[in-house]
């Protein structure tokens, strides 16, 4: 009833200022099609005018008693003044409005590139855990490129670890075989948020998280912990140290005097065999190719070069003046197929050795394997054991990492520029004559019996 009387105090109010809505007022009347739904329609209608109401004594505590009617008009200016600021905005910055159309379809063509999928250096982490400061580090040099190289990066994630286990104490309630690996994994995301994770720090973690739960529960924390950073100790020399020196010897017996060494890049076994072999007395030249971003072939190119060589010692023949710098040659890749014909052998370095054969590599070295094999120059790649991988690679787009823009020096300020440089390539295997490692010279068709050959060697 309330509702009622109401209506029937609005309805000369509004018959009195607009008298076209007294002409429509018996129409509705006479009509009456459902007097119960007009009733509700009513009622939501004085529930707007009262909220209406509200909000303007709310705004405006000096109104008169009548705030419905005035309470129309601002909502009616406020709407209009949207529409005519929404229409002003639309017609001040169509311009805007454009770029800014023409931004998000580059940028989406660019998400829609076929190497979207590829692993980029990040240099935020929002990695969760207690991380430990060591690890922070490991991955500002690791997503800075200041640590490079696969050996080099396995060697300095596993002495991390380390610290990591020395510094680690066990909750209670808990054992170490069981918790340790809880306390490594945010330390391990930390690492992979800062740089993909290479196929060498894979093995070696998955080889350190058996040593950990085959830890011994009744030992006593601090030998276990001791226990686990001797193994990691003996992985770095068993598996990198000792069989570099092996594969040194190996390789060493395929240079002679006279030959023309062609070499990619930096790799840090090759550099070695080619030191350890002018260091034997023979006497061969060195082409060393490079490219961009990195430009890891100056540094190669400053150890052999240098006068004495880094590997000369006083004790040999000390009565003899040390010998001379290994001539080198110095070229980027565009140059290769100018200096193909002058090598008589080509030794490589790996990132990862695949059971198909083929050889994952610094970007690269498929080139320079390919176009040796074309002018029958014969291709060997150095490579441990412990880089080798179960699985199955036929190209190089299926993964993949993006060398970060920063890298690049460009003298013109580009914002529309983008930079595409994977880090690495695959060689297939057709393209090598041997691979060279701690347990012999392996032709690429018999690369899967590597696992066999190793006897499951553990940490």
């Amino acid at each position: 009833m309330a509702a009622t009387t109401t209506s029937t105090n609005e309805t000369p109010a509004a018959s009195s200022s607009q008298p076209s809505a007294s002409s429509s007022q018996p129409n509705a009347t006479s009509s009456q099609p459902s007097q119960k739904s007009m009733s509700k329609a009513e009622r939501r209608e004085l529930q707007e005018k009262q909220r209406a109401a509200k909000l303007a004594q709310k705004q405006q505590p000096q109104t008169g008693d009548t705030p419905n009617k005035p309470k129309a008009k601002p909502k009616t200016d406020s709407a209009q003044r949207r529409g005519s600021g929404a229409a002003e905005k639309t017609q001040s910055s169509g311009v805007d409005a454009s770029a800014m159309d023409i931004e998000t379809a580059t940028n989406k063509s660019r998400s829609l590139r076929i190497f979207s999928h590829f692993g980029l250096t990040k240099h935020g982490h929002g990695v969760k855990g207690d991380i430990h400061p060591c690890i922070i580090r490991l991955a500002l040099q690791f997503s800075e490129f200041r640590i490079c190289g696969a050996n080099a990066r396995c060697i300095a994630t596993l002495t991390a670890f380390k610290t990591v286990i020395q510094d680690y104490t066990t909750p209670p309630n808990n054992t170490l075989s069981r918790h340790l690996m809880t306390h490594l994994s945010p330390q391990i995301t930390h690492l992979v948020s800062a740089r993909p994770m290479s196929v060498t720090m894979g093995n070696a973690i998955r080889q350190l998280k058996l040593e950990i739960s085959g830890s011994d529960i009744d030992m006593p924390e601090q030998d276990a912990k001791d226990l686990l950073c001797q193994k990691i100790d003996d992985y770095i020399r068993d598996r990198i140290i000792i069989a570099d020196e092996v594969i040194q010897d190996l390789a060493c017996k395929k240079i002679k005097d006279g030959d023309v060494i062609l070499t990619y890049a930096r790799s840090s076994v090759v550099e070695k065999v080619l030191l350890s072999a002018y260091k034997e007395g023979k006497r061969f030249s060195v082409i060393a190719i490079d490219s961009r971003p990195l430009l890891e072939g100056k540094a190669l190119l400053q150890a052999l070069t240098s006068a004495p060589p880094v590997s000369w010692t006083l004790s040999r023949d000390s009565l003899l003046p040390p010998p001379p710098p290994i001539p080198c040659t110095y070229a980027l890749l565009p140059a290769l197929p100018s200096l193909i014909t002058e090598a008589t052998t080509v030794i490589l370095g790996a990132h990862s050795l695949h059971s198909n054969g083929a050889v994952f590599s610094r970007a690269g070295t498929a080139l320079v394997a390919m176009m040796a094999k074309q002018h029958s120059v014969p291709v060997l790649v150095c490579c441990e054991t412990y880089k080798f991988s179960e699985g199955v690679m036929l190209d190089g787009f299926g993964k993949n990492e993006l060398a970060p823009s920063h890298l690049f020096q460009t003298s013109a300020q580009t914002p529309n520029l983008e930079i595409l440089n994977p880090l690495y390539d695959l060689t297939p295997p057709s393209s090598i004559t041997a691979v060279v490692t701690e347990v012999g010279l392996i032709p690429p068709s018999s690369i899967s019996s590597i696992p066999m050959a190793l006897g499951r060697i553990t940490l």
